[in-house]
């Protein structure tokens, strides 16, 4: 399964009013150059731009899309983009396999839906693509483009829109909200991000690890490729453990089972935001 559509974009439909406004703002602001179709069933025009009454017609297959509509339209939607072959979409609805047994049987009703399309989360704030000015993103953010940066890999939606609004100079090529990860898991992410030539560097917040072994093997694909990898891996005590699974339906795991396989990988472990970007940092001068 390929995600370069998904994050490389050329043209993005977005769904959800309020959402559309400020993804076609920032779009606008970054100097997106492709395609922003907006998709609502009333309103005409958003940000100057037309607004289409559904997938169906819409100028051609999306490389991208922003669902930002409740959870039950999102899996309409992923399956109606799903059948036009878009590229890919991003889910940001909550109320899936993180609010119990009803969510759990909805988030199996939207893999069902995706298809062979990647998606990611749900229960994700999204992505920004400060290369290329691509703003999956529902929301205001602080960034400016870049011609290379690190890539940011978070489970927290508040982690990244945090991130979204640093003035440290660290400079970002990627943002990344990975959500409940039904298709896009954190090891998915270190290789795809790892592989980008422009990316130097990766920077990952941690909640949970779901696969190990995978995650071990991304790692190292990163650090053969000279891309360094600094983490913060959250949920030291169990009280934080179970927050995080509450939060993002991801297991914690054992906080020294992690150190020693951090240690054993290279990854730099910090504890803070603020100590992620001042790596990061010292690595891009």
């Amino acid at each position: 399964m390929s995600f370069e559509r998904l994050l490389q974009p050329k043209s993005i439909a977005v769904f959800g009013g309020g959402v559309a406004e400020e993804l076609v703002r920032q779009c606008n602001r970054l100097g997106f150059s492709g395609e922003v179709w907006p998709v609502h069933p009333k309103k005409t025009e958003v940000g100057g731009r037309k607004v289409y009454r559904s997938v169906a017609e819409l100028p051609g297959s999306p490389d991208a899309a922003y669902v930002g509509v409740n959870r039950n339209l999102t899996i309409d939607i992923v399956r109606d983009l799903a059948a036009r072959g878009a590229g890919g979409a991003i889910c940001y609805a909550t109320g899936f396999t993180e609010a119990g047994d009803e969510g759990s049987k909805l988030e199996r009703q939207l893999l069902e839906a995706s298809g062979e399309m990647p998606i990611t989360g749900p229960n994700c704030y999204g992505l920004i693509n400060y290369l290329d000015g691509a703003i999956l993103w529902p929301d205001q953010q602080g960034g400016r483009r870049v011609d290379e940066g690190v890539a940011i890999i978070t489970m927290s939606s508040n982690v990244a829109f945090n991130l979204s609004m640093q003035r440290r100079g660290l400079p970002i090529a990627y943002l990344m909200s990975l959500g409940n990860k039904l298709k896009f898991d954190l090891h998915d992410a270190i290789r795809v991000f790892a592989a980008e030539e422009r990316v130097t560097a990766l920077g990952l917040y941690i909640e949970g690890m779901t696969d190990p072994r995978a995650f071990a093997e991304a790692v190292n694909l990163a650090r053969t490729l000279g891309k360094p990898v600094v983490a913060i891996k959250t949920g030291r005590s169990e009280t934080a453990q179970k927050m995080v699974l509450s939060h993002t339906a991801s297991l914690a795991g054992s906080d020294a089972l992690v150190s020693a396989l951090f240690e054993r990988l290279g990854v730099a472990r910090v504890e803070s935001l603020e100590a992620l970007i001042e790596a990061h940092s010292r690595c891009s001068t």
